[in-house]
């Protein structure tokens, strides 16, 4: 209906009609957060949990991430990270929890709850509890105290319920714990070959018919994508926000309202040169890079540059930027790493340090004291944020003025003509790949444009950057193309294809050689591959320079002395493994208080988050969750 009405939009009895219905779209649909919708996002045993909070998590979370990414992360990229998802699991995960409580008789005081509020910074004058600070922030934020108070209550039962199911797992063995450091820190070793599918691509031969044969196979590898040409409009937060000015009040409110998002640790910029030994390397080994990195340290306390004796003698990754870590906060580098730097003074090297990595020289660059960021420094990141704020209302009713002009004027391009300064841009035929990069970066705004068809108006499109208005001129729909206009792409995709098989073919061969008593170094040579030896690695530890796949090292820890050969060759990418079992080496716990500390402490928190695990996932079994089918 709305494709024929779009269609036929120069009829004025139409175009009320489709005035009503935009209308209707906008106040019932669109503008569902304006008007306050009342239906559930997820409820969780009769609890409800609103739009608002799933929407508030959501931005959270999305803006943990997008920090991870030096705050530029695309939502289509979130979206593929199946954030959504997580977001949903945790709402439903802290109801859970809230209901466990009830259940186990826990609370949290009223006395508690106030205690916590007088000790919140933001909420403080002079280093006092303020309270017409509090009611100013809390009015600022829109929030009235005994909702807030709630909220208080609500995160800290949550914390006081998920201590206590994890209380269950109170102890950790001393056989456990040897058992542990084993298993971590066992090395294996293998042989193998590998057999990429490039060696085997030149025997492949190209024949017509078995071309075509496989091409049958194969053809909807080959289907176009979906293109769509057109006209459109773009209103985004971003280019309206800009234009908005945000009066230094408003920023001085938001950074007092948001005092925690500004503190930040103290942090230590500092370089290194690394001498690589691993824990069990040979005596021999260890006494080297000693003895080396005591020379090299000589050479940097008689003045030499540190960058460039990092560039010409560190063994780790940091060599090629002269030994920078960047900046960094106490307790993000090994015990024995994170003391030294913290003992040193800007501009102060290190005596030589051993880790379980080797020997470090440290040079100490800079100190970020702990505190809260000035307003000066984060002015820039507050306006960016009322800016996108502000801009969210705006843009809706820019973009709805300009939908309804357009239906007014029949056509977009009637409404260009009465409004030629109203931005209308034209994009050829493009798919998903080849989208203007204002659709292409917002996922709502492409799906929406791919789907139209030809001669077809869109609706107001809301995405996540923003509002679009698309015209479809016209479509091409997906095909598959026919062999020969294809066919120099198919020709090399059916050389891979049979060469992959080959090199499959041969590392069975091979494998069943082995299994025949054959030696791996002999049939590697006789067919033309080099046998290599890994030598000893771990499972989780850096490995140095050893190119092994990941998966072939997990699954080279399946073997043993007594079945030293795999089940079947190991695929990675389109190359073929063949391997067989050298050596094993499992050491005993050290004689070090200190890191059997860790160990016990790091496995009685894995011994409790598997509990606690445990219990919500029972609570989830037994749960009755419902889930707003729009999520």
């Amino acid at each position: 209906m709305l494709q024929i009405l779009r269609k036929k939009a120069q009829s004025t009895f139409i175009q009320i009609i489709v005035v009503i219905i935009a209308l209707v779209f906008v106040f019932w649909g669109v503008g569902t957060n304006l008007s306050g919708n009342r239906q559930a996002a997820l409820s969780v045993n009769d609890v409800d949990i609103t739009f608002q909070e799933y929407q508030q998590a959501y931005d959270q979370a999305y803006q943990r991430l997008s920090d991870q990414f030096g705050g530029n992360m695309p939502r289509d990229l979130a979206d593929s990270l199946n954030l959504k998802q997580q977001v949903i699991n945790q709402l439903v995960q802290t109801a859970l929890l809230r209901q466990g409580a009830a259940t186990m008789g826990l609370n949290v005081s009223a006395e508690e709850i106030r205690r916590t509020i007088e000790g919140m910074v933001q909420f403080q004058e002079n280093g006092r509890f303020d309270i017409d600070r509090y009611k100013e922030i809390l009015a600022l934020n829109r929030m009235a105290p005994s909702i807030f108070e709630e909220s208080m209550r609500y995160d800290r039962l949550t914390e006081v319920t998920a201590r206590a199911v994890s209380s269950f797992g109170a102890a950790a063995t001393d056989f456990e714990i040897r058992d542990i450091y084993s298993r971590i820190n066992e090395k294996v070793a293998i042989s193998y070959v590998a057999l990429p599918r490039e060696q085997f691509e030149a025997a492949v031969t190209v024949d017509a018919e078995a071309l075509s044969a496989w091409y049958a196979t194969a053809r909807e590898n080959y289907r176009t994508e979906p293109e769509v040409q057109g006209k459109y409009l773009a209103f985004t937060y971003a280019e309206i926000g800009a234009k908005i000015t945000i009066d230094d009040e408003k920023v001085a409110d938001h950074y007092r309202s948001n005092q925690n998002d500004y503190h930040m640790r103290e942090q230590r910029r500092a370089r290194h040169i690394i001498f690589a030994a691993a824990v069990d390397a040979a005596e021999e080994l260890h006494r080297e890079k000693a003895a080396r990195a005591e020379e090299i340290l000589a050479q940097a306390r008689t003045g030499a540059d540190f960058a460039e004796l990092a560039r010409e003698y560190s063994e780790g990754p940091s060599r090629e930027s002269g030994g920078d870590l960047g900046y960094f906060s106490q307790g993000d580098m090994v015990p024995t790493f994170d003391q030294a730097v913290f003992a040193l003074q800007p501009g102060q090297l290190s005596d030589v340090v051993k880790t379980d990595f080797g020997y470090h020289i440290i040079l100490l660059e800079d100190i970020r004291p702990a505190g809260t960021r000035p307003l000066e420094e984060v002015r820039s990141e507050i306006i960016a944020t009322l800016q996108n704020r502000a801009a969210e209302a705006l843009t809706f009713q820019l973009a709805n003025d300009a939908y309804e002009g357009i239906i007014g004027a029949g056509s977009l391009e009637g409404y260009a003509q009465a409004q030629p300064e109203s931005g209308i841009r034209s994009a050829d035929f493009f798919n998903r790949n080849t989208a203007p990069p204002v659709l292409r970066d917002d996922p709502q705004f492409l799906a929406a444009a791919l789907r139209l068809s030809k001669g077809e108006l869109s609706s107001l499109i809301k995405g996540q950057s923003g509002y679009l208005i698309f015209f479809a001129e016209d479509v091409r729909e997906p095909e598959v193309p026919a062999l020969e206009a294809v066919r120099q792409t198919a020709e090399a995709d059916y050389r891979k294809f049979k060469a992959t098989e080959m090199a499959a073919a041969k590392a069975e061969e091979l494998l069943t050689a082995l299994r025949n008593g054959k030696d791996l170094a002999d049939l590697a040579r006789q067919n033309g591959f080099t046998a290599q030896e890994s030598g000893l690695l771990g499972r989780n530890q850096d490995n140095g320079d050893s190119d092994l796949p990941p998966v072939l090292l997990e699954n080279a820890f399946q073997l043993s002395a007594s079945s030293p050969l795999p089940e079947k060759p190991v695929q990675v990418g389109d190359s073929y493994y063949v391997y067989s079992f050298v050596d094993r080496v499992i050491p005993g716990m050290p004689d070090d208080p200190a890191e059997e500390q860790r160990y016990r402490e790091n496995l009685l928190q894995f011994k409790q988050q598997q509990i606690l695990a445990a219990w919500l996932q029972h609570l989830e079994s037994e749960a009755k969750i419902t889930q707003h089918r729009s999520l």
